[in-house]
């Protein structure tokens, strides 16, 4: 735990009792700040109690007295609307903070010579994988290193702050709206496209959000940036002209002048403006397909930045077990393959896994985005036949009329024994069924770590038990 020492003795208001809430609220209580914790959830409060904090209706406090309130990033700060609580500490100027901020005010509260590395990972798309990545090269090339934000492990769960550490963080752009203070050694965008929009108040706001990852740099820090969109296009050569951190471009797309590249899976240094070639990806079992050639070229860039060497950094990708719930084969059975995508919670996200198979028993739906699946029509031909749940299924249903063959099924375990009654009579040779959603999953699961348990469990029910050895 990183205790937060910064309120020591003094009144802080924590709402939003999650995953990050929670920590947020035990740092805090370490620290010796007087802790007032509160979740509109009768279950998570109980959680909250169980871990040792002690709860204060928050909605009934005096709010003169709170120096700050942290508010969990899922909570609406800004829009659609601010939530009333937000509105309570606007109203008395209490000052309205998350926890990757408390995070980054206790780096900066130390020497400057004690302090850790800090490379931060944004996006829309990919940054899990790439966070995940970084990591995996950085331990096994014998770094300290530590993994959390968006992923896995809240930040202030992580382990307490040195000076040869390195934190490898995922940050949201929930997250990134809470923050001023972040000070990213490396701070790598990897893309944009639209989602969100309705917490950012349109894609200006949440372009701005994102931007927010480079906003403390310095010279000596360096900003990878994907060039393989319009909107981190522009952001690279801003960033770039202005001088005020060295960039890195990085592109899976395009042969960069002076950049990473990794143009059909061959990844090319080419920083110094003399392109080095430094391996094939197809020797990275867990990094195919292109969106993972992007991933692979900015936790290369990442890696270097941090002063890794070329075959060093080759031998982590070469390594890299995956992610899971991002293109996770989680079984086979009588020649169907099952691979749990449930981390594709926009069409974009998904377009990458519809986009390296063939033969594909797509299951989608859930709580459709604003563009919902019209942005994977050139896609289509590699679905045989699509099975829809959730809230979206009648809207995706409508999409696909006419393109390509659809079952509304409701629940995901309808889905899966439709998917495989189908793919099994089919004689498609290695057919898949691809749980990738291009939805979130709030309708029928918590989350979509949830969401892919469900369809991994799933799919192990339906294979055949081990045979037990007679004594």
């Amino acid at each position: 735990m990183i205790r937060i020492s910064e309120y020591f003795a003094r009144d802080v208001a924590v709402y939003g009792l999650g995953r990050t809430g929670l920590s947020a609220a035990l740092a805090l209580k370490a620290g010796g700040a007087r802790v007032h914790a509160w979740d509109d959830n009768e279950e998570t409060r109980a959680k909250a109690e169980a871990a040792g904090i002690a709860l204060s209706d928050i909605n009934k406090r005096d709010w003169q007295t709170f120096a700050a309130l942290v508010l969990s990033p899922g909570i609406p700060y800004k829009f659609p609307q601010p939530h009333r609580l937000v509105r309570m500490a606007e109203m008395t100027g209490v000052p309205v903070i998350g926890d990757m901020e408390l995070f980054a005010r206790a780096v900066q509260a130390m020497p400057e010579r004690s302090r850790p590395k800090v490379i931060g990972i944004t996006g829309t798309n990919g940054k899990s994988t790439t966070t995940a990545l970084i990591g995996h090269i950085l331990k096994e090339a014998g770094r300290d290193v530590r993994v959390g934000g968006n992923i896995g492990t809240g930040v202030l769960d992580l382990a307490p702050l040195h000076s040869n550490a390195v934190y490898v963080l995922e940050l949201s752009s929930y997250q990134l709206d809470l923050v001023k203070s972040l000070h990213c050694n490396v701070a790598v965008m990897l893309n944009l496209s639209p989602d969100h929009l309705d917490r950012h108040g349109g894609m200006d706001g949440y372009q701005a959000a994102k931007m927010r990852i480079f906003q403390n740099q310095t010279p000596q820090d360096v900003a990878v940036i994907g060039f393989d969109d319009i909107y981190t296009q522009s952001m690279a050569i801003g960033l770039g002209g202005s001088g005020v951190q060295k960039v890195t471009q990085i592109s899976s797309t395009y042969t960069l002048g002076k950049g990473v590249s990794a143009v059909e899976g061959r990844l090319y240094d080419n920083m110094s403006g003399k392109a080095e070639f430094i391996g094939k990806l197809e020797d990275c079992p867990a990094l195919q397909g292109r969106h993972n050639f992007q991933n692979a070229a900015a936790a290369y860039a990442a890696c270097r930045a941090i002063g890794l060497d070329p075959a060093t950094i080759m031998a982590g990708l070469k390594t890299f077990p995956g992610l899971a719930h991002r293109m996770e084969n989680v079984g086979a059975l009588e020649g169907v393959r099952f691979v749990n995508d449930s981390k594709a919670t926009n069409a974009q996200a998904a377009e990458q896994a519809l986009r390296s198979f063939r033969n594909i028993y797509w299951i989608a739906g859930g709580v459709a985005k604003a563009e919902g699946i019209a942005p994977l029509a050139a896609c289509f031909p590699n679905v045989t036949k699509a099975y829809l749940i959730g809230q979206a299924e009648e809207t995706f249903a409508a999409a696909l009329q006419g393109k390509v063959p659809a079952q509304v099924c409701g629940t995901l375990e309808r889905a899966v024994d439709a998917a495989f009654r189908d793919a099994r009579a089919s004689g498609d040779p290695s057919p898949v069924i691809l749980l990738s959603p291009a939805c979130a999953s709030f309708d029928q699961f918590k989350d979509y770590e949830h969401r892919g348990d469900v369809f991994r469990d799933l799919v192990s029910a339906m294979m055949p038990a081990p045979i037990k050895e007679s004594a």
